[in-house]
């Protein structure tokens, strides 16, 4: 009686066993996630040199993000990145991806391991490649020069005005790959029959990519605007190596100021508060891309 009971049971039961085998996986994820983002947000709450014994300071951290000009134009440099690693990346793979195709391409694997090839490089490289092409004896300026265009050439990266988008270009250059490629592969999927509906109802070309192969790939778009912006928000290696921040402020992002916060000022406390910050920011922006996604996918 008791074997056939045993054998009625489900798949799975008793749940106890199941959670038995996610414990070393929740383990490891609570000791090298969780327990260090709990520790941050303790600390946040701390004035604490590093070094000394640290004293409680509430929320002042955290209203000194908002009371901080520096604080909060590192924030709003951080959100003008998102225009350059997402939103630009995203018009141009779309143009591409849609070409590509259509087109009769040859050698299309190798276009997509070119295009990808900036994913591959570590971005301290590629900082230390741009800051060479930004330089005032530069590559940039060399071909200005050549095309009798001196008046536009400059220290790049030493201008207040023209080091963030110098930065943010980058930036296009190094996620138009990844978006691309993505795209490419959601439209690979689109059955064809769409297409030829949509000819026979004298769809053109332009009504033909916003009727059919948009909304095709729209988790696509999803899934590069969630890893782009998530890139953009979390700047911070091509930032050190190329302008420290600078000039002046002009160029500072959030992960630069937690760096240069705890190593540099010995405010860990004031790093933490950016640090959670960030992260509620980058979670929240990630999590209304998802939502936006899941709802029109409805």
């Amino acid at each position: 009686m008791t074997q056939r009971t045993g054998a009625a049971r489900p798949p799975g039961e008793p749940r106890r066993v199941a959670y038995l085998y996610l414990l070393p996986a929740f383990v490891i994820y609570a000791a090298f996630l969780l327990y260090p983002i709990g520790r941050a947000v303790h600390l946040s709450f701390f004035d604490w040199d590093g070094l000394s014994l640290g004293r409680w300071a509430g929320l002042d951290n955290y209203v000194a993000i908002v009371a901080d000009e520096g604080l909060r134009a590192a924030f709003g440099h951080a959100l003008v990145l998102i225009v350059f690693y997402a939103v630009v990346p995203l018009a141009i793979g779309l143009a591409l991806a849609a070409i590509l195709h259509h087109a009769k391409v040859r050698g299309l694997g190798f276009f997509r391991t070119v295009v990808f090839l900036p994913q591959v490089i570590a971005m301290v490289v590629v900082a230390v490649a741009w800051r060479r092409i930004y330089a005032p004896d530069g590559t940039l300026n060399s071909l200005l020069g050549a095309l009798g265009l001196d008046s536009l050439t400059r220290g790049w990266l030493g201008d207040h005005t023209f080091a963030l988008p110098a930065v943010g270009v980058v930036g296009t250059w190094f996620e138009t790959g990844l978006v691309t490629v993505l795209l490419l592969a959601g439209m690979s999927r689109i059955p064809g029959e769409l297409y030829e509906a949509a000819r026979l109802d004298g769809a053109g070309a332009v009504k033909e990519f916003f009727a059919v192969t948009l909304p095709s790939v729209r988790g696509e778009i999803a899934v590069a605007l969630t890893l782009t912006v998530i890139a953009a928000l979390r700047t911070f290696d091509l930032v050190y190596v190329t302008t420290r921040g600078g000039p002046g402020d002009s160029t500072s992002v959030p992960s630069y100021e937690v760096y240069h916060r705890a190593f540099g000022l010995s405010q860990v406390g004031s790093a933490a508060a950016i640090g959670v910050t960030l992260t509620v920011v980058i979670f929240a922006i990630a999590f209304g891309i998802n939502r936006f996604a899941d709802r029109s996918t409805t």
